[in-house]
């Protein structure tokens, strides 16, 4: 929104800003915040940022080194839609607390270096990536996890209906109309407020879930905006979903049956404003550039650690299911919904030829998604990954209808994410290289998803066992 820290202090006085909420992204993905009064705000709090406490709640450091700063960013600021008072907020990078240096766990940091490790490298200029943005609105979510009491009820308008309109049937929502699509106008209110935020929206619809699933497009932007601007999104749409005293989830797979929430990226490498991905001889495969087959061929090698960052929760395995056009096998493939890199079909210029990677969901931290992901592309461009001998398609086929020999050749994704966890600690080197993610954070990373998902969820009963083992 500014481009200097001079723009945006004129701004506060100008238009007479009662609010300056600074907020920062922690490690589990979730936006913290601090709110400083307007005319208590100056130029040193951008020099300087605001100090807190880095051990509570964010997760970037121990209890006994736990004071940080939250530095504003000025090109970050935007005026916040729900505030009752004029509220200008901006997100913040974290820094140390003394020398104002980038934290080094901090996954907006990280972001950046691995912007800057491709750069270092020569490979291109920018990386342009687009999240689509999947998620449930429902009409009330009760959740009890007594021991004497377990149970999960909700509750969606589309199918629970009060007998004046049809209910969606399951998994066909898509691209429903009103008066089906009982969502439509809550959607157009998030995608004109997002407009307000200076964010562009494709376009949005109902999505295949019956139970009130959506998507929202918005367009490829360089990383680190699509990373600010994933944080904006997801922060709009749960807060007008409130507003209508409905409640917004990105959880990736909130029931069973119906499709799940995906977070498919669309991504591409631009150099000196110029695309390459595309390759203008018509050579290769859906005239995919050689950097750009060996691009997918990074992702697909170092797919099943990536899951480790882009799928980093329990329930996130639930949504990579067969039969649910979510991905389960390491392959690329043009148009086809079942592989885990899409072509896009109709991207079909120089300018839009870009890929889908689609086995992420929003349970990871939205900036260590996108780094990993770059970071992995780079290291198949550095290694001059061949897909071909890798196994990694052209695969133009329905995997659900094939030999379990023609499968088998295929690598899968981890089926868990104690699995993935595995995964990512036997192979995270093209991570850490230019020290983009710090080999302590891998392993910090690593032991809290153990320690306080995996391990909390194996000890626990699951409601389905009860039918299946209570006459034992």
């Amino acid at each position: 929104m500014f481009a200097s820290v001079r723009e945006a202090l004129k701004y506060i006085s100008d238009h007479e800003v009662a609010m300056v909420d600074l907020k920062v992204a922690g490690i589990a993905g979730q936006w913290l915040h601090i709110t400083i009064p307007a005319r208590n705000f100056t130029q040193e709090h951008f020099e300087e940022g605001v100090g807190y406490d880095g051990s509570s709640g964010s997760g970037f450091t121990s209890v006994e080194s736990g004071d940080v700063a939250a530095l504003p960013e000025p090109e970050t600021g935007f005026m916040d839609p729900f505030a009752e008072l004029p509220t200008l907020s901006f997100i913040c990078s974290t820094v140390t607390a003394d020398t104002k240096t980038p934290y080094p766990s901090d996954p907006r940091s990280i972001a950046r270096r691995a912007v800057s490790w491709m750069r270092s490298r020569g490979i291109a200029d920018e990386a342009l990536m687009a999240p689509e943005f999947e998620f449930h609105v429902f009409d009330r979510v009760d959740v009890v996890t007594d021991p004497y009491d377990v149970h999960v009820e909700i509750r969606s308008a589309e199918v629970d209906c009060d007998g004046s309109t049809p209910p969606i049937p399951r998994k066909r929502g898509y691209l429903r109309c009103p008066p089906s699509d009982q969502l439509h106008d809550l959607r157009s209110e998030i995608a004109l407020t997002l407009e307000q935020t200076g964010i562009r929206v494709r376009y949005h619809h109902h999505e295949v879930g019956a139970p009130g699933q959506c998507e929202i497009e918005v367009g490829l932007a360089p990383l680190m905006r699509a990373a600010d601007q994933a944080m904006i999104i997801k922060y709009v749409v749960k807060n007008v979903a409130r507003r209508h005293h409905k409640l917004a989830t990105f959880m990736p797979k909130p029931l069973f049956g119906e499709a799940g929430n995906g977070m498919h990226v669309h991504q591409k490498l631009d150099k000196g404003g110029q695309p390459l991905f595309y390759d203008r001889n018509e050579r290769n495969y859906a005239n995919l550039s050689d950097l750009a087959l060996h691009y997918i061929g990074g992702l697909l090698k170092n797919g099943c650690a990536l899951t480790g960052l882009t799928n980093p929760s329990t329930n996130s395995f639930k949504r990579l299911d067969p039969g649910f056009e979510a991905p389960v096998n390491l392959f690329f493939s043009l148009a086809n919904r079942s592989a885990a890199i899409r072509v896009p079909r109709y991207a079909v210029s120089p300018a839009e030829k870009r890929i889908e990677y689609r086995p992420p969901d929003f349970t990871g931290n939205i900036y260590l998604t996108l780094a990993a992901m770059l970071m992995a592309g780079l290291d198949g461009i550095d290694s001059r990954v061949d897909v071909a001998a890798g196994d990694f398609g052209p695969f133009d086929v329905d995997m659900a209808r094939q030999s379990e020999d023609f499968v088998r050749k295929i690598a899968p994704l981890p089926r868990t994410l104690y699995d993935a966890m595995d995964a990512l600690a036997a192979d995270h080197a093209f991570l850490t290289r230019g020290e983009v993610v710090p080999e302590s954070f891998i392993g910090n990373w690593i032991a809290a998803k153990r320690r306080e998902e995996t391990d909390e969820i194996a000890v626990r009963p699951h409601p389905y066992e009860y039918p299946l083992y209570l006459d034992c």
